[in-house]
């Protein structure tokens, strides 16, 4: 595979008739099938057994910094908003433990090749904070050289100097990711995110003059307050910009989940009609633009690694959404933060003083994760490559695995002909191929292998951009 999909097609009427909600896939099995029994122990096996096949595949590192300034009405992330950045100090000095104890499990065993910063806010550190500790990174792991690496942090434009741009260049990052959101300001009011447009742009023409091999924006459509009018102004904006890649996210009002949406007024919502047309628009406009649809949320420029890595069939889903590093170890540090080792995940504690117990004991702060089978593996490829690819070889998995595809998948091959009646997907004796209308709703189409789907539903699956919440 190298050569460009064909453009994606919008149908609002297939979009409409399968709304359902279901998960993004960053994982499989997905987060809410993490059990309480996997720990600490359970993840130095893992680790054991990769030293044990003297594994050499690259290292993929997540820092979490959870911290926020201030809350964004719409924002789901596991964060803490304070003012009070003498935490953030306690926090880094637990943090640099928990890098201390990965860095002596990882000795030796590869490179560090990408490095992602989320949040919160990963610039509430500041200069002085953010460059200690990217030092005891470097002390602790072997990375890349700045040529083979892959580096980026997330950053709030409102936050960010173009000293500082230049800054966190210096200090190592290649990669920026900006929060915009939308540049409307009554949208901005609303969801109390004050952003000037010429503040997002000086930030991004410092991080240019600064030599950053890629700019990222994060957009939002369906906020409160977002009309046609409204984001077609936002786009030509955005694309006047010219980022490299664009994440176009989906608003779930979710106020019974999370508190901050409280504050969001239900008549200030868009209707699922106009969402759609929100949706429908935003896609035609990018793709005109020049921008790559590359699945789910995400759009990049035709020469951007993204695209180039999806065009050679080198995609991967993982907790930060689509990545260009297929075979890596990710080895996750910080409060909620998830690792995927082995045939592993294994999930951080999710509160400061929680997270802060367990590293006084000594041991790593993992709460709970899960420890995957042959099934579970098999079908963690099938999903991977349907959500990375839109197509799979069935000959591929065969010769993976100890399986004959049509007798294992017998009965989802059956489900998939709704999906081949509507238009979304072909098969035939070699090939799974996702159509350009079904591309959209690729999840829908993975959920058919997800065999944990219906099974034990305690917790809310999350909701998909096309269910009728929207």
């Amino acid at each position: 595979m190298n050569t460009p999909f064909p453009p994606v097609e919008f149908d609002a009427a297939i979009i409409t008739k399968l709304s359902q909600s279901g998960p993004r896939y960053t994982s499989y099995p997905t987060a809410d099938r993490f059990q309480g029994d996997f720990g600490y122990s359970q993840f130095l096996e893992a680790v054991a057994g990769l030293r044990m096949r003297r594994s050499r595949r690259p290292l993929s590192l997540y820092i979490h910094i959870p911290f926020c300034d201030t809350v964004c009405y719409y924002c789901g992330c596991n964060k803490i908003v304070t003012k009070d950045h003498s935490k953030a100090a306690v926090y880094l000095g637990y943090l640099k433990q928990e890098i201390d104890m990965q860095g002596r499990l990882f000795d030796g065993m590869g490179q560090i090749e990408q490095l992602h910063f989320g949040g919160g806010t990963p610039t509430y550190l500041s200069d002085r904070q953010m460059g200690d500790l990217m030092a005891h990174l470097h002390a602790n792991f072997d990375f890349a050289d700045d040529a083979h690496g892959e580096y980026s942090i997330e950053i709030d434009p409102r936050t960010v100097s173009v000293e500082r741009v230049h800054s966190l260049r210096a200090q190592g990052f290649n990669r920026i990711s900006l929060g915009v959101q939308d540049f409307d300001p009554d949208v901005q009011k609303a969801v109390n995110r004050i952003q000037p447009e010429a503040e997002t742009r000086a930030v991004m023409d410092a991080a240019r003059a600064a030599g950053y091999r890629s700019i990222s924006i994060d957009l939002i459509y369906g906020l409160p307050k977002q009309t046609m009018a409204s984001m077609t102004q936002t786009l030509d904006k955005v694309i006047d910009a010219s980022p490299d890649r664009i994440a176009l996210y989906n608003y779930a009002h979710l106020p019974h989940i999370f508190k901050p949406q409280r504050r969001i007024a239900d008549a200030d919502m868009p209707t699922p009609a106009v969402k759609l047309e929100l949706l429908a628009m935003c896609i035609q406009r990018l793709c005109d633009a020049g921008y790559i649809y590359i699945g789910m949320d995400h759009f990049a420029k035709p020469d951007d690694e993204l695209a180039v890595a999806q065009r050679q069939g080198r995609l991967q889903r993982n907790f930060q959404g689509y990545s260009t590093r297929a075979e890596s170890e990710l080895i996750s540090c910080g409060v909620s933060a998830i690792s995927a080792v082995g045939a592993t995940y294994s999930q951080n504690e999710k509160t400061l003083d929680a997270y802060y117990a367990k590293l006084d004991d000594g041991v790593l702060p993992i709460t709970r994760g899960i420890k995957m089978d042959n099934d579970d593996l098999l079908r963690r490829m099938v999903i991977g490559k349907l959500m990375c690819n839109f197509e799979l070889s069935l000959s591929s998995i065969e010769q993976g695995f100890p399986i004959k595809f049509r007798q294992y998948f017998a009965a989802e091959l059956q489900k998939l002909k709704a999906f081949e009646d509507d238009g979304l997907l072909t098969v035939d004796d070699e090939w799974i191929s996702v159509t350009p209308k079904g591309r959209l709703l690729i999840r829908n189409i993975c959920m058919v292998f997800d065999r944990y789907l219906g099974v034990a539903q305690d917790i809310a699956p999350q909701p998909l951009r096309y269910s009728k919440t929207i």
